[in-house]
């Protein structure tokens, strides 16, 4: 990682969300990476639904229209932040041995 890139990175989780976004300064960083959920042929549909749910902790229903995403197109955001919240959250969908990628948006 670059050490401009660092600097910004630590900078972003030192300002408070609101003063960052009402300034408009710097990157946005809070969002800046996604967590994509690819379909397969070995989970449940409520494998994949209960998983979701502990990864991401949403409600039921945000994670079955996230699993017939999955289930119809292949993939499927699931989440949406900075890179350690990413992180988080695909090791949780894997802990099961879903395919995950995490992308920048």
């Amino acid at each position: 990682m670059n050490s401009s890139l660092a600097n910004r990175w630590t900078a972003s989780l030192t300002t408070p969300v609101t003063k960052q976004r009402e300034q408009g300064s710097g990157p946005d960083l809070l969002d800046a990476y996604r967590v994509v959920l690819f379909n397969d042929e070995e989970h449940t549909f409520e494998e994949v639904i209960e998983q979701i749910i502990k990864a991401v902790r949403c409600s039921r229903q945000k994670a079955e229209k996230h699993t017939w995403e999955v289930h119809t197109r292949g993939r499927s955001i699931v989440f949406a932040g900075a890179m350690l919240l990413c992180l988080r959250v695909s090791s949780i969908l894997e802990e099961i041995a879903l395919k995950t990628e995490i992308q920048t948006s």
